[in-house]
């Protein structure tokens, strides 16, 4: 029955593209490029040499690096084939035939906006946005169904709430990331990679 259900989601999101095709630009967009803007989102606040930014940093790369090993390991136990693979799509974006459960994509962009929620960072509406349209796109254009991006979300999201809390909740984890940043400004330091005025500070 949900697996019935998961199909005709998946027929009827990814039967967009023919019906609304002058969309389709848009979601190879949001389906291929639009993750990175979270990486350049990260490189924007690591570089901004402020230590909330950068701990913020650290605490996003730890929860995308567990989401992912979650994400592998329940890849390996529940093995999916892409919907392609079994089904006729509209398929708009290549991508090899590999495991389709969970959705790497829709993991991803929801820890990091959740992250950045969580921080509350200036903007964290739009983030979660992005996030959203990056996960549809994925089955609009025809490579994830929509219980991928689901188990994808909700693994991303648990993962940032579960990291951010552990956290915040206990000394020894924020202390052990602060020592680490240190220790690379100072290395930074020595290499004349932080401004001036912030090294003094």
């Amino acid at each position: 029955m949900l697996i019935k259900l998961d199909y005709a989601l998946f027929h009827w999101i990814n039967g967009l593209a023919e019906h609304l095709a002058f969309l389709n630009g848009l979601m190879r967009f949001m389906a291929q490029y639009a993750p990175y803007l979270f990486g350049v989102a990260l490189l924007i606040y690591w570089f901004t040499f402020k230590m909330p930014n950068r701990m913020m940093v650290l605490e996003a790369i730890l929860t995308v690096c567990i989401g992912f090993v979650i994400s592998w390991g329940l890849g390996h136990l529940f093995y999916r084939d892409r919907p392609f693979v079994g089904h006729s799509v509209i398929q708009l974006i290549h991508h090899d035939a590999n495991v389709s459960f969970p959705s790497n994509h829709a993991l991803g962009a929801f820890a990091l906006a959740s992250i950045l929620w969580l921080h509350h960072q200036k903007y964290r509406v739009l983030w979660v946005i992005l996030a959203v349209l990056i996960s549809v796109s994925r089955v609009w254009t025809g490579v994830h169904y929509p219980s991928d991006i689901l188990a994808g979300a909700l693994i991303g999201a648990g993962c940032a709430v579960g990291i951010h809390t552990f956290i915040r909740s206990r000394k020894l984890p924020a202390i052990f990331i602060q020592a680490a940043i240190i220790f690379y400004e100072n290395w930074e330091q020595k290499l004349g990679l932080k401004p001036a005025k912030q090294a003094k500070g």
